[in-house]
């Protein structure tokens, strides 16, 4: 196990103030850990890209103190067409950030600490583009991603393979995570760079407000995607960096898969949106199906996910309704 105290633990939380890193704080502080023993780096005061910030931030963190823990969150990602747009700095952003926070924790000596541990949230977007389903562990190389988001992909799956590397020479003490598509409250809802459940929950909320007679949605409908609410995706994390002391890769889902088609109409239902769905099939589907084999989690972490999607479905309108109401009003 390589926590077994969390109690005096220095964590930092990179991606902390973010939509899984709020969560992830919440349940370190759920553990013990001291609020002031969880730095979060925030991205206008160091550029997680640029050596000379991380050196700036692991030196601030703490007052000068060691940090015993990493739980790298912080990404620089988005929908398809965000992907599409930005291939090249979304591999950049993600391949320098783990590239400097990992070896900057090698460098100091923070790996020799009794107890110290690196976390590196992976993507499935490392998947191959047509990898059996459901998606097992071990066909992570066996073949080439999806191609709009394969950048990302590639960058995070070589976040791992430094991470074993690290562990074969240092004896540094790491753990790797896959999660699937997350959702739930406080996710990014903006249109253009938010992932497909946010998106159209925003869609079907301010049709309605407008009273429109119909949404549009991109692609056929044909494609499937598993989604994880987001707090059961923190639990996994925490527990992953407790118990794990080397890179397994370990896949964070909720074992089933739904048709984009299926789903917009589930928000569509749930919202109450009562207008025409219509699909513009000039825009790509992504891959083509995503469903986890979660059988890893459950026997190295003893996690599972315990929210139902409608359930938190429900939850996720709610806060965006409450929170974009208030919006709305501040801004009247």
């Amino acid at each position: 196990m390589s926590i077994s105290d969390w109690s005096g633990k220095k964590v930092i939380v990179t991606g902390g103030a973010g939509f899984l890193g709020g969560f992830v704080c919440r349940k370190l502080r759920e553990r013990g850990v001291k609020e002031a023993d969880i730095f979060v780096p925030r991205r206008k005061d160091f550029d997680l890209t640029e050596l000379s910030a991380v050196r700036r931030m692991y030196d601030g963190a703490f007052a000068g103190e060691p940090t015993d823990v990493v739980i790298h969150l912080a990404a620089e990602v988005g929908g398809i067409g965000a992907n599409q747009a930005n291939p090249g700095r979304y591999f950049y952003a993600n391949m320098a950030m783990a590239l400097h926070l990992i070896e900057e924790f090698r460098a100091r000596g923070f790996h020799e600490r009794d107890e110290s541990v690196f976390l590196q949230t992976g993507t499935i977007c490392a998947y191959p583009k047509f990898a059996p389903i459901p998606f097992k562990e071990e066909d992570i190389w066996n073949g080439y991603p999806e191609e709009t988001n394969a950048p990302y992909g590639v960058a995070k799956k070589a976040a791992w393979q430094m991470l074993d590397a690290y562990r074969l020479q240092y004896g540094m003490r790491s753990s790797y995570v896959l999660p699937v598509n997350l959702y739930g409250p406080n996710d990014n809802f903006d249109l253009f760079s938010s992932h497909v459940i946010p998106a159209l929950i925003r869609k079907c909320v301010e049709a309605q407000d407008r009273s429109d007679d119909h949404i549009v949605c991109w692609g056929t409908g044909s494609a499937s995607r598993e989604f994880l609410y987001v707090e059961d995706a923190a639990e996994g994390i925490v527990r992953a960096t407790e118990v794990m002391d080397e890179p397994t890769p370990i896949n964070l889902g909720a074992s089933f898969e739904i048709t984009i088609k299926d789903l917009v109409e589930l928000i569509v239902r749930l919202t109450g949106f009562e207008g025409e769905i219509r699909w513009d099939t000039t825009k790509p589907d992504g891959q083509p199906r995503r469903k986890l084999d979660t059988a890893r989690a459950n026997e190295l972490l003893g996690w599972k996910s315990r929210v139902s999607f409608e359930d938190g479905l429900k939850r996720t309108i709610e806060w965006f309704r409450e929170h974009h109401e208030s919006r709305q009003t501040a801004g009247a």
